[in-house]
């Protein structure tokens, strides 16, 4: 069974910023991805940045990899989380 996050809105947001900062596209990053081994199409990529595709948690270490980014990059809300 393959584990994945129910992805918040903002992780998808994130992943884009990271992407633009790395000044990568996002068929660059599908392609990095391939190459670890990860299956992964453009069209993919781009329903995850926009909270259309879950992401396998296989793809999220893969992303921090290819993008060169730290967890709290990833993962931060825009909004906090109310108590």
């Amino acid at each position: 069974m393959t584990q994945r996050i129910v992805q918040d809105q903002n992780i998808g947001v994130n992943l884009k910023l990271l992407r633009l900062k790395a000044d990568m596209t996002q068929e660059q990053v599908s392609q990095k991805l391939q190459l670890m081994g990860l299956p992964m199409s453009r069209e993919i990529y781009a329903q995850i940045e926009t909270g259309k595709h879950h992401i396998p948690i296989t793809v999220l270490q893969g992303l921090k990899i290819v993008l060169k980014a730290e967890w709290d990059e990833m993962l931060k809300l825009s909004v906090p989380l109310e108590k």
